[in-house]
């Protein structure tokens, strides 16, 4: 995962000096205006970073501790020729999810996904962390197209992404056997939907947004443990 960021960012990098280049050229006619203002600057790269949980979570799923998104999108817009305010915007990325628990051990490698109520052995931290290449769709408005980056916007659409990572990573401060200050992960995807369908929204002004996202199908294979449904809130910074 570690190396798909880096190429990642090179990529955006790339992408982001040629933008530059493009638009330090001056308009001399009403074509090029044009060709300019669709080239505009439109939310190409995202960084989403908030807050997730599970709705549908039974109380005896003692989570807890700070649970946290991380997204990163590169999009591509495509304005309306009939109203330039709406455009509709594809790209690819990374999405990422860490789920806390508190006095809760999770077994990803039996089936089906076994939770378990731990009073014995003491963690300093335990997370279930999830990754996905997504695919963002967005309907997006836009109050004033020629100064996208200081006009109020919304976004509504859906994301489609495969699971490449899910482990779990506890650091133990003490385990059953009485020994500490180490950790231990382990990485299993066969209890989960590898598939997620999600639904965003993105309301904010220039380069600042909040937004929102629901998944809509199975997040744990059916049977496999609890019917729960991730979602996610918090802030975008987008910009090129």
């Amino acid at each position: 995962m570690k190396r798909f960021l880096l190429v990642f960012l090179l990529m955006a990098g790339y992408s982001y000096s040629s933008a530059q280049t493009e638009t330090e050229k001056p308009a001399e006619n009403n074509s090029q205006r044009t060709s300019q203002f669709s080239g505009r600057a439109a939310d190409h790269f995202m960084i989403q970073l908030g807050y997730n949980g599970w709705a549908g979570s039974p109380d005896s799923l003692r989570t807890g501790g700070l649970n946290r998104t991380f997204n990163m999108y590169f999009m591509f817009d495509f304005p309306f020729k009939s109203d330039r305010r709406f455009s509709a915007a594809i790209g690819a990325g990374l999405g990422t999810d860490n789920m806390f628990f508190k006095k809760t051990s999770v077994d990803l490698r039996k089936y089906p996904l076994n939770f378990v109520h731990d009073s014995v052995s003491s963690y300093k931290k335990y997370k279930l962390a999830t990754g996905y290449l997504e695919v963002p769709l967005e309907l997006r408005f836009t109050s004033n197209p020629e100064k996208f980056n200081k006009s109020l916007k919304v976004a509504l659409g859906i994301k489609v992404g495969t699971m490449i990572d899910a482990h779990t990573k506890a650091k133990f401060s003490r385990d059953r056997e009485g020994y500490g200050g180490y950790t231990q992960k382990v990485k299993d995807k066969r209890n989960f939907n590898t598939t997620r369908l999600a639904g965003t929204i993105r309301v904010g002004y220039g380069a600042f947004s909040l937004f929102g996202t629901y998944q809509l199908n199975d997040f744990i294979r059916d049977g496999a443990g609890p019917n729960v449904k991730p979602y996610s809130i918090g802030l975008t910074v987008s910009g090129l």
